[in-house]
């Protein structure tokens, strides 16, 4: 059974702590700016220190960044927590988390941070939120893709989202781009296109992150999948989705056949990818031939150049949610039902 945070409403606290990295301080105005717009719409925001720090590789030691997590998990005071991004190293902080001790709430982000929603929906059954990082919502106006999230973090249990694939993306990224009037350039034709190029539907329970950190917990206690479909899901089938942040498309392709042949793949209806700057050709070989030569493997249904990752806008997918997709004619919509 998965556990839904209650929703967020105006008047409650979200947390923003750095358990990956924190903020250099030629940025630290990003993070003003984002307070002020959660402010602006009536919520109370308090900043933990990891925020302001970076040191090798991370805002602080690994049990600076576990206490202040642990705090704001365990804390009533906080509804919401959002990291100001990902970054590289969290893992190391998953043994320090006191998973018994974590009180439900919506914790939203990306990149690196998705180790941290994977590992907390699967070793507690609470759903977690994959979505938009904090520094990306320092615009007075967010686009209709990216402002999905606060729909999702809002709502109830029981309550279904709908999403539909964005009109368009940005594609280079900038932290220097001045709002106009949103943070993303939003500059190319957004496309969902499938392996086999026939339109595809896919139900199932979501679960997913970034490629690059969630592989590494194969083996672990933080990603034990068949035991998370049993213990929490029924033994519903998954629907996979996945960013690639940097791996090669040789990396991209042995990550796959890693997840593949750990079993992650076994109870599944479909596979979601997003869209992304990496997979670089290797000898002739692309990431489009790993996707086909994994469909060949594990005969599901396979989306790629979706609206998930660094290429942003992105939407906002709940990790143990239910969810109905659609892809065809290059766009894709998804029903999203927040039920046990």
């Amino acid at each position: 059974m998965i556990q839904y945070p209650k929703a967020l409403q105006t008047g409650q606290t979200i947390g923003i702590t750095a358990p990956s990295s924190g903020v250099d301080s030629e940025l630290h105005d990003l993070i003003h700016l984002s307070k002020k717009q959660f402010v602006n719409r009536g919520y109370n925001i308090e900043i933990g220190v990891t925020v302001w720090t970076q040191y090798k590789a991370a805002s602080s030691t690994k049990e600076k960044r576990a206490v202040e997590l642990n705090s704001m998990l365990q804390s009533q005071d906080f509804q919401a927590i959002i990291p100001p991004w990902g970054g590289e190293i969290l893992q190391e902080i998953l043994p320090l988390i006191e998973w018994d001790k974590v009180q439900p709430k919506w914790v939203l982000g990306y990149s690196d941070t998705s180790t941290l929603l994977f590992a907390l929906t699967l070793k507690t059954g609470i759903a977690t939120a994959h979505g938009t990082n904090l520094v990306d919502l320092r615009s007075d106006e967010w686009d209709l893709t990216t402002s999905k999230f606060l729909e999702v973090l809002s709502s109830e249990e029981g309550a279904t989202i709908n999403q539909v694939s964005s009109s368009h993306y940005q594609l280079e990224w900038s932290h220097e781009k001045e709002p106009d009037p949103y943070v993303f350039n939003l500059d190319t034709e957004t496309k969902w296109e499938t392996v086999n190029n026939s339109p595809v539907e896919m139900k199932g329970r979501l679960l997913g992150g970034c490629m690059d950190t969630i592989h590494h917990l194969i083996g672990t206690p933080y990603g034990n999948v068949k035991e998370f479909q049993k213990t929490h899901l029924n033994d519903e089938p998954l629907v996979w989705y996945f960013e690639n942040c940097e791996m090669s498309a040789t990396d991209f392709h042995r990550t796959l056949m890693q997840m593949h042949q750990s079993g992650w793949f076994e109870n599944a209806s479909g596979l979601l990818f997003g869209r992304t700057d990496a997979g670089q050709e290797v000898g002739g070989f692309t990431t489009l031939d790993a996707l086909e030569r994994l469909a060949g493997e594990i005969n599901l249904p396979i989306v790629y150049g979706a609206d998930i990752g660094h290429v942003p806008p992105q939407m906002t997918l709940v990790n143990g949610a239910y969810a109905e997709i659609k892809v065809a004619h290059g766009k894709g919509e998804m029903k999203m039902k927040l039920i046990i």
